[in-house]
């Protein structure tokens, strides 16, 4: 891990951070050479290809310090980014991490959020491999690099749906949106709060579609049901129908009605940042996706149908279209 510019996260130097965070790391396997030099080694399994993915988390943009306490954020730095992998299919294996560090950040902060971000690397086996930290003159930025390996014919990518296919979701959906809205008024309900600040990624129901050969195509839930699934319909050059009836609501979320829109399925449709999954398959897999799923205790929903028209609709019980206000959260708008 390369460290430059800030010594501001600590007192006892960069040096003294690498050393700190070196000391903490669990290598696994694959690993020949990692934090200290100037590049890491790793070595892929046999037969499998790498897959990448890079994720940037900002102070005000994606996170607040006055909400987000420096272990959780630690985790869900890198939970969201192996949620990607997952996406995929595929197992992930190792991350770089990039720290942003503005003047005054105290020491504990950093120590408190590389605790965080280890503890979700020892539960999925992901090494730490290397990064690199400067300064920042506004807020923290993170900035996460995950690396995952798959066989290729186990590669789940977006551009499998065909028509008539279900599609699928797992968990349930719009309770990290409700909790935003949550701690945005300074309230708190441990469950909906919790999916928000420490999301959990479907690594083993990923594994098992992906391994089982199940899921036609598959995409994370990170920025809202249907924005995420109309990234899977532009690139299967397909269509959708989303059955508002049919969407997967935690009980919490229920309990909750006031601070639920006017329109009861907006949050489910497009909050974000569910890292749930998204997957297209044959309607002939549906009792195979039901057994395979309660493998790994992971509840699984069916919410809709492929179709071979282009566009990505959603339908009230009453087969009305449901009118969102926004498909889901997007970028440089």
């Amino acid at each position: 891990m390369t460290l430059s510019a800030s010594t501001a996260c600590t007192n006892r130097g960069e040096f003294g951070l690498i050393s700190r965070i070196a000391a903490k790391v669990i290598t696994t396997e694959g690993v020949i050479t990692g934090i200290g030099d100037d590049a890491a080694v790793t070595e892929l399994s046999a037969g499998m290809q790498l897959l990448t993915s890079t994720d940037m988390l900002l102070e005000d943009v994606h996170f607040r310090r006055a909400w987000h306490d420096p272990y959780r954020l630690g985790r869900k730095s890198l939970a969201v980014s192996i949620s990607d992998i997952a996406a995929m299919g595929a197992i992930p294996r190792w991350a770089l991490l990039s720290l942003a560090i503005p003047p005054g950040l105290p020491p504990d902060f950093i120590d408190d959020f590389i605790r965080g971000f280890l503890a979700v690397a020892s539960e999925y086996r992901v090494t730490l491999i290397g990064g690199d930290t400067c300064s920042s003159r506004s807020g923290l930025t993170l900035s996460v690099t995950i690396m995952g390996e798959q066989f290729p014919d186990r590669i789940v990518r977006r551009t499998g749906a065909k028509p008539d296919d279900d599609i699928w979701v797992t968990g349930t959906l719009g309770d990290a949106a409700l909790g935003l809205r949550m701690v945005e008024k300074g309230e708190g309900d441990e469950f909906i709060v919790g999916r928000l600040l420490d999301p959990t990624p479907r690594v083993s129901a990923a594994l098992i579609l992906a391994g089982a050969g199940l899921a036609s195509a598959m995409i994370d839930i990170s920025d809202g049901l249907l924005a995420d699934f109309g990234h899977i319909a532009e690139l299967s050059q397909v269509g959708g129908c989303i059955r508002c009836s049919d969407l997967p609501l935690s009980v919490s979320f229920r309990s909750h009605p006031a601070h639920i829109t006017r329109i009861p399925y907006e949050l489910a449709l497009s909050g974000g940042e569910d890292y749930e999954l998204c997957f297209t398959a044959d309607s002939s897999n549906r009792e195979k996706i039901i057994e395979a799923m309660k493998k790994c205790g992971i509840a699984v929903t069916r919410v809709g149908i492929v179709a071979s028209s282009p566009g990505v609709t959603a339908r009230n019980p009453d087969g009305s279209r449901f009118q969102v206000h926004t498909e889901g959260f997007t970028h440089l708008i």
